[in-house]
């Protein structure tokens, strides 16, 4: 599996007075079994780009190639795209609609022609997948928690098998328990399933943690692109395009700068934890 995205351009309203470059030749590789993580300050074109890679939306100019062939030549199934690109919205209600959670989730399966066990089994594997217990099968997806319904909307695209699930901001709104337990399900499903994950967040801790590659925005661009230690190691620019590194980014500076000789390439605690015992022994 591979998308390549080839001098992607998108305008918002051309010809008016609301026209709006909102992509600007974007060039990057997206490669099989990838943790990626993609940030940048609201406008930054991050929401617009993702959609592009499933169709939703269509370049102004430019191309995205899905294992070799180009998502815009005539004819290219769409629909068959959208099954293999998954794409969770950052608010579930969006995505959420029938009457209990296995129905829900069975629906997107049963558009792709399967039989009905079929559609049933996968929607019981997905379920499992993100840690929904079977008592919730037949409760609305409506009367569930916040966490719950965003466990339910990644089941519901999980069903359908997808070879890249993108999620759009998945832990906007939830408290720090949420958060942990959503986080530590997609890093699950990404090790145990060989996903390639797309992770669009505003939490530069979330990112150090989990992403192998990390992707900046600015103004329609990309401004970084590389592993989260070399990134981060740009704090300063990331500080004047409206963006910050981890908090220990600037504490393993701070220690650096008062006289104590610790790598600042540490992004997580855990990290900055082996570093600083590690010159602290020494």
């Amino acid at each position: 599996m591979s998308i390549i995205v080839d001098k992607l351009n998108y305008i918002y309203s051309p010809g008016t007075a609301y026209q709006k470059h909102a992509l600007k030749d974007i060039n990057l590789e997206i490669t099989e079994g990838e943790f990626i993580g993609l940030i940048g300050h609201t406008g930054s074109g991050k929401s617009t780009f993702i959609q592009h890679l499933n169709g939703l939306i269509r370049g102004t100019s430019g191309s995205i190639y899905f294992n070799g062939q180009n998502i815009y030549d005539a004819g290219y199934n769409m629909k068959g795209l959208r099954s293999k690109v998954g794409l969770v919205f950052q608010y579930p209600e969006h995505q959420l609609f029938e009457t209990n959670v296995f129905k829900d989730v069975c629906f997107g399966p049963s558009n792709q022609g399967l039989e009905a066990l079929q559609v049933e089994l996968r929607a019981y594997e997905a379920l499992k997948m993100v840690g929904i217990d079977n008592s919730l099968l037949d409760a609305s997806p409506f009367e569930l928690s916040g966490g719950q319904k965003r466990r339910v909307a990644i089941a519901g695209v999980l069903a359908m098998k997808p070879e890249v699930l993108i999620l759009d901001e998945p832990t906007a709104g939830l408290d720090p328990k949420g958060r942990d337990e959503i986080l530590e399900q997609i890093a699950k499903l990404h090790k145990e399933n060989k996903l390639t994950i797309i992770l669009v967040s505003h939490s530069m801790e979330d990112v150090a943690k989990y992403v192998d590659r990390l992707i900046v925005m600015n103004r329609g661009e990309v401004a970084f692109n590389d592993t989260p230690r070399k990134v981060f190691a740009h704090y300063k620019e990331l500080e004047k395009i409206g963006l910050a590194a981890p908090q220990v980014t600037y504490v393993m500076n701070e220690l650096r700068m008062h006289g104590l000789p610790v790598s600042i390439e540490a992004t997580t605690i855990e990290e900055a934890k082996e570093e600083i015992l590690r010159v602290m022994k020494h």
